[in-house]
């Protein structure tokens, strides 16, 4: 049971890494030249754990010219689609959900195994 407990916060730990990731790239959605980062969640670790890996996407974002001092400039916009995002956290919360629940139902179950021993 201990080891379903520590996978469930292993995976609560990677969706954390998720959420922190989707969080910065829509806090960055306006900023010139962001380059998002991608989460990818793989098996691993010595007790059958989570790994979260992130990347960065270096695929270019959108340019357009923009007035400036020195004449019009061909600035590169960040490549963060919020149309990508939004899906992506509704996945993140409800996948964080779903673990969170395996724990509470782990303790729940180690609580009523100690009482029936007490």
């Amino acid at each position: 049971m201990i080891s379903g407990i520590n996978s469930a916060l292993s995976a609560l730990r990677g969706f954390s890494t998720k959420l922190d990731s989707t969080a910065n790239n829509v806090a960055n959605i306006e900023t010139d030249g962001f380059k998002k980062t991608r989460v990818t969640l793989e098996a691993g670790g010595a007790a059958g754990g989570v790994t979260a890996r992130v990347e960065q996407v270096a695929t270019p974002g959108p340019q357009v010219l923009e007035p400036t001092p020195a004449g019009t400039t061909l600035v590169e916009k960040s490549n963060v689609e919020l149309t990508e995002e939004i899906p992506n956290l509704m996945m993140t919360k409800n996948s964080y959900k779903a673990n969170l629940k395996v724990v509470q139902a782990a303790d729940e179950m180690l609580g009523s195994l100690l009482d029936i021993k007490g």
